[in-house]
Parts: C-alpha cells; structure tokens; sequence
C-alpha cells in the first residue's frame, strides 16, 4: 500500500497543469493588489484544508481571507434553520461578497446537482457568478460543477480512483503551500 499510494500520488503530481497554477497565481495577485478577500470554501477534509489554507494566506501573503467553517456556530445555526445547500451562500452574503474578492473551492468532486452532492459549492459558485467575484478550485473531478464552473480550476488527476478522496486532499495541501510559497504572493518569510 505504501508503494501504491506514493506512485498515485506522484502520478498525480507529474500530471498537474503547470500553466494553469502560474495563472492561479496572477489570479490571485490581482486579487491581493485590488485588496480584495478570498473565501476558502469545502466540506468533509476540504473543509480542514481550507481552515489550514485561511491562515497561511494571511499570515503569509497579508491576503484577508476567511473560510465559513471556522464557524461552527453559524454553520449549525444555518443548516438547521436553512438547511446545509445554503450555508456558504449564505455565509458569502452577509459578507458582501463583491467583485474584487474571490471564492477558492477545495473539493472531491466538486458539487453534482443532480447526486444532491455538495450543492453548498454550486450555491456559492452560482452567487460569486452574479456578483462577479472569481472563483478558483482544486477538485479531483472534471464532470463536478465547480471544475466546470470556475474561472481557474486545478483538476487533480488520480490513476487509481479508488484513491480519489486522499490523493486529491494530499494534492489541495501541496498546491496551496507552492501558492503561499510563491514570491509574486509571500509577502513574509516562513520562521522555519
């Protein structure tokens, strides 16, 4: 197993479309240098991610950034009174979201209407849409809605599907640090 996942894994990495990570970064320059806000979107693991992501773009790259699962209390309080399709719409409302900000999608599969699969992210895609914010994601599907939907989407391709799920959140973790990491972004040094 340990082969195996390490070869996945290095699979993945060897197949990851340079460009388009170059164009995320400028994607998400502009959005610092128009001091705009990005919002870290992802449910299950993505959602961990984009706790860990939230701080080391800020801490990092002075960009202010939120994710609305660091809320528990408003997340809980907003499933239970709206249900859960509605959360980070929600959430993205009372936060003005406008067009200078962006939404950044950590997910799988990347939300499938018709499965009744991570509809929170097509709400929140389909918000940032009307309000002209970008979107940004890295999924590990192309047929999700936020792979199809995004202004700049990462596609994390994975040889063997039935690690799916662990190669593509091992892959948000890396790409993010290359981001934070990236002088066009770091604003400060990291202590170690």
């Amino acid at each position: 197993m340990i082969e195996k996942y390490f070869d996945n894994l290095k699979y993945s990495i060897r197949k990851l479309d340079r460009k388009k990570i170059d164009k995320l970064i400028n994607g998400i320059k502009l959005i610092k240098k128009n001091k705009g806000r990005i919002f870290f979107l992802g449910v299950g693991g993505s959602a961990g991610n984009a706790s860990h992501a939230v701080n080391d773009f800020r801490k990092l790259c002075n960009i202010e950034c939120y994710t609305p699962t660091d809320n528990v209390s408003e997340i809980t309080a907003r499933t239970n009174d709206e249900g859960f399709n509605t959360v980070f719409s929600g959430y993205l409302k009372n936060s003005n979201l406008s067009k200078k900000d962006a939404i950044f999608i950590f997910s799988v599969g990347g939300g499938n209407k018709k499965y009744n699969v991570s509809v929170n992210l097509i709400e929140a895609i389909l918000l940032a849409k009307k309000k002209k914010a970008k979107v940004f994601s890295i999924v590990g599907r192309q047929d999700g809605y936020s792979y199809k939907n995004s202004d700049i989407s990462i596609l994390i391709n994975v040889n063997d599907k039935k690690l799916l799920t662990p190669i593509s959140e091992s892959m948000q973790v890396a790409i993010w640090h290359l981001l934070v990491s990236d002088k066009r972004l770091q604003s400060n040094e990291t202590k170690w």
